[in-house]
């Protein structure tokens, strides 16, 4: 397992559509692995493979509290099954986009089919947190970003922020 580098926006390889697993052979596991190590270490509860520069549909998740046991979920082709028309708003972040919030509404309730870290098909009813977590990181696996659910205008001030601090970020560099 290594931490790999996270992908800030904006960046146009976070709006690639990635590409679907043939299997999970051990190539995909371990950047699965990768990606539960990487999102640990942010620290976060969810990182997508296109955060890291894997344009392929793999995603992590752990939602579990900061005492509590690990719960991990290590998903390659995740599929939206089903959503509740209940909605449930939760403040998401993004570790793509550091220190930027906002409430965003989702279904209260999803059911998704995924390969897991071994190749076996597994599905998962998922509410509130947890579904929103997944949500989150199978958008990423369509270019999507949390704030293209937000307004125009708010979106384009966080990304204009991002690309300012790029921009000091590359001058302290050089």
């Amino acid at each position: 397992m290594a931490i790999r580098s996270i992908i800030i926006a904006p960046d146009p390889r976070l709006k690639i559509r990635s590409k679907r697993v043939k299997e999970v052979d051990e190539t995909t596991a371990k950047l699965m692995a990768d990606l539960l190590e990487t999102m640990y270490a942010a620290p976060g509860i969810g990182l997508a493979a296109p955060q890291i520069g894997a344009a392929i549909r793999v995603i992590a998740v752990d939602t579990a509290r900061k005492d509590d046991e690990p719960t991990p979920l290590q998903m390659a082709n995740p599929t939206l099954l089903s959503a509740s028309k209940e909605l449930w708003t939760y403040e998401e972040g993004c570790l793509s986009l550091p220190e930027y919030y906002a409430d965003i509404k989702r279904p209260a309730k999803i059911r998704v089919s995924y390969l897991d870290e071994t190749n076996t098909k597994r599905e998962i009813e998922a509410e509130e947190l947890l579904a929103t977590c997944i949500l989150h990181e199978m958008d990423h696996l369509d270019g999507i970003l949390f704030v293209d659910h937000i307004s125009a205008l708010k979106r384009n001030m966080i990304l204009r922020k991002l690309v300012k601090i790029k921009k000091l970020k590359e001058q302290d560099a050089a």
